[in-house]
């Protein structure tokens, strides 16, 4: 069976997640902070998913949320410059 989600925050991470679930101008990022807080607080992915959120989300997603914040920190809360569908046409 796998093992629970845990995060162990310092004093500061805490204080920048609190920051950028209550204050940050992207939706998306309020989101991702406020599902990395709950899984803190000792949430399961899972739960976070089905209850935690406005919208549910698929688990798999909180899953890869809460492995980019152990691999690249805060910077992990923001989409990359240039993702997603490429525009057919340009003016």
């Amino acid at each position: 069976m796998p093992s629970a989600l845990t995060l162990d925050l310092t004093d500061a991470e805490r204080r920048t997640l609190c920051d950028a679930r209550k204050r940050h101008d992207k939706p998306y990022v309020r989101e991702r902070a406020a599902a990395l807080l709950k899984i803190d607080d000792g949430w399961s992915g899972n739960k976070v998913a089905q209850e935690g959120l406005l919208q549910p989300r698929v688990p798999d997603t909180i899953y890869a949320w809460y492995h980019d914040w152990q691999d690249h920190g805060i910077a992990a809360l923001h989409i990359e410059e240039g993702r997603g569908r490429k525009p057919a046409f340009s003016p």
